[in-house]
């Protein structure tokens, strides 16, 4: 994912996107570059236009998150605190708690 980012920045700012620039840019952020998916990456990337990539992704529709089934995490989480609750409340006490 990193070396995508630094292409982009490459892209940004309008320098080659090279092996050696992508690496250099990794290095710079303290990331391993994986030269395997560094060649991969560029050769996919020469055939394609990535102001058009860019605008595309930027147009296409953003899908509302769905809503939680039947409760909302904060009351499930209230409904599983009151379980643990019932079930403490249920064991019998030993030893001298018991007496009282």
């Amino acid at each position: 994912m990193e070396s995508i980012y630094a292409a982009l920045l490459l892209h940004k700012a309008s320098k080659d996107i090279t092996e050696a620039n992508i690496e250099k840019i990794l290095k710079a952020a303290g990331v391993d570059a994986d030269k395997a998916q560094l060649t991969k990456l560029v050769a996919g990337l020469k055939e394609t236009n990535i102001e058009d990539i860019i605008s595309s992704a930027a147009a296409a529709p953003v899908m509302a998150a769905p809503a939680a089934s039947g409760t909302s995490a904060g009351s499930a989480l209230k409904e599983e605190k009151k379980k643990e609750k019932e079930e403490e409340e249920e064991e019998e006490p030993t030893g001298i708690g018991s007496l009282f």
